[in-house]
């Protein structure tokens, strides 16, 4: 997996091409990062200032996801990927958690090679085996990127940060970047009755703001349905996100016990497809 990704990453402290030897990867100029025996490989090039989902979050979130209930996000996401047509797709996920969604994407594209960014180590222990074709990576996306100038056709971010700038320098010319963002409808239910974190009513206009300068927007589909959860998968929902810094076991327990059960969650979310912006300069 991680042999089939090597021309798309970068040594994290030179920027040079790494090779695999003795169960590490190498750079020209000498450094080297051991590849665990999970199968991921870290790339951080320092101690990051990110605090990474814990083991406990991403347990509930393949909990969650492994049930089907964001199945159709996961659709929608492989869809804008497919629609891009694109030729030797290489795919970048940061933030990519468990690697459902990467998963999906490269069975929708069965000639792809996949790398999923992560700054939890407990992530890239489910990344590296969420797919054949997909390549674990711990590294802050917050900082340099450990990837190739204009080596991925497809960046996807999805409830994820985005580095605007890093992801325009590692697509190609013809790439998309993908974005999947809720709506201030999305788990209205849970988070008016938990007091959880709360969707920025602003937050299109925030992603719009960010992005600008550096890609265009070429297509935008509203994905919303109702889905119907036990409390125990309500658990998991809250459990996966970052409300779950916030609500301990008890509380979280006791104010799910308020609510009806099954209990209808509302899902929303918008899938954006964006082209990166180059200048005449860049071009040339």
């Amino acid at each position: 997996m991680l042999a089939d990704a090597l021309p798309l990453l970068a040594c994290p402290h030179c920027g040079g091409h790494l090779d695999e030897a003795d169960g590490a990867l190498l750079c020209g100029s000498g450094h080297s990062f051991d590849i665990a025996r999970q199968g991921y490989v870290s790339l951080l090039a320092g101690a990051s200032k990110i605090t990474g989902d814990s083991a406990e979050m991403i347990a509930a979130r393949a909990e969650f996801l492994d049930a089907g209930h964001f199945d159709r996000l996961r659709a929608a996401v492989a869809d804008a990927t497919v629609a891009a047509g694109l030729d030797a797709p290489a795919v970048l996920e940061v933030g990519a958690g468990t690697g459902h969604y990467l998963a999906t994407v490269l069975d929708a594209l069965p000639d792809a090679v996949g790398v999923g960014v992560d700054v939890s180590k407990a992530a890239a222990r489910r990344l590296a085996r969420s797919h054949p074709r997909a390549a674990a990576v711990v590294a802050d996306v917050w900082t340099q990127l450990p990837v190739q100038d204009g080596a991925t056709s497809h960046a996807l971010s999805i409830f994820a940060p985005r580095n605007a700038g890093e992801l325009h320098r590692v697509l190609r010319s013809d790439g998309e970047l993908i974005v999947l963002t809720p709506t201030d409808r999305h788990l209205g239910e849970l988070v008016s009755h938990l007091s959880m974190v709360r969707v920025d009513e602003n937050k299109t206009e925030r992603l719009g703001a960010a992005l600008a300068g550096h890609f265009d927007r070429i297509d935008r589909v509203v994905v919303e349905y109702p889905m119907t959860l036990s409390h125990a998968e309500a658990r998991h929902l809250v459990g996966m996100g970052p409300s779950a810094r916030h609500l301990g076991p008890r509380a979280l327990a006791d104010a799910l016990g308020e609510l009806p059960e099954p209990v209808t969650v509302t899902v929303s979310v918008t899938v954006s497809r964006y082209r990166p912006r180059w200048s005449a300069t860049t071009v040339s």
